[in-house]
């Protein structure tokens, strides 16, 4: 084990990023003429309110989302994506978001992009910010195709605490010293984990737990800083 190595754990969606990746995907494909645009549109508006409620039955989810990656060959799905990154995703990249990833390497932190948004998807966005270490939700693919199953815990709720455990096992490494920066009240079961939980442009239930429990509560939007709004100095 590394224990004095800071880990540092970053949410992707509406957290380092303006936006979320998983809906826009959805949305990118029904753009596209690659989905049904009524059904997909409105199952994809319907499981993304859930996801913010924390109603969201994410197997359900998950065979809704993935669906569509095995129905096409992945040399098209890949250049799909690539439009998807360049049209959607480049222009929610919080210039914030940049600066405090790269405070954190500049100390010589461990980073982590931990997600619930699968890996097809968000493994171009950590490249992005040049995060080498993605833990995501994985698509499965057999045979050199996705079966649009997915495999192992699905990285999302508690899950991302399983995940996160099985991956600090394989790095040799402790949570010692750990950050988690993430918007979402989802995430509550990896914020209790963590040494220091940060809630970042939080959701309201989010950012009522951080206000009770004196977390430090940041703004990446709308400022070329990371901006602290409240919590311990």
């Amino acid at each position: 084990m590394i224990p004095n190595q800071s880990l540092t754990l970053f949410d992707l969606d509406n957290t380092l990023l303006g936006g979320d990746s998983d809906y826009l995907w959805g949305q990118f494909l029904v753009e596209q003429g690659i989905v049904d645009p009524e059904t997909y549109a409105a199952a994809n508006r319907r499981f993304y309110q859930q996801y913010r409620q924390g109603s969201l039955d994410i197997a359900e989810f998950l065979t809704f989302s993935l669906k569509p990656l095995s129905e096409h060959p992945p040399e098209r799905l890949y250049a799909w994506r690539e439009r998807f990154v360049a049209e959607k995703i480049e222009p929610l990249v919080l210039p914030a978001a940049q600066i405090l990833v790269h405070y954190h390497r500049e100390r010589g932190d461990r980073l982590a992009i931990i997600t619930a948004t699968n890996a097809f998807v968000t493994e171009p966005i950590a490249e992005l910010f040049g995060i080498q270490h993605l833990i995501a939700t994985q698509p499965e693919f057999r045979q050199g195709r996705y079966t649009g199953r997915f495999t192992g815990t699905p990285c999302f709720q508690a899950g991302k605490v399983t995940r996160l455990m099985a991956w600090l096992r394989e790095q040799g490494l402790s949570m010692k010293q750990s950050t988690f920066y993430s918007d979402s009240h989802n995430d509550l079961p990896l914020l209790e984990k963590v040494r220091q939980p940060v809630a970042v442009d939080p959701d309201s239930s989010l950012e009522q737990t951080a206000r009770h429990r004196n977390w430090p509560i940041l703004t990446l939007r709308q400022t070329a800083e990371p901006v602290r709004l409240d919590g311990p100095s």
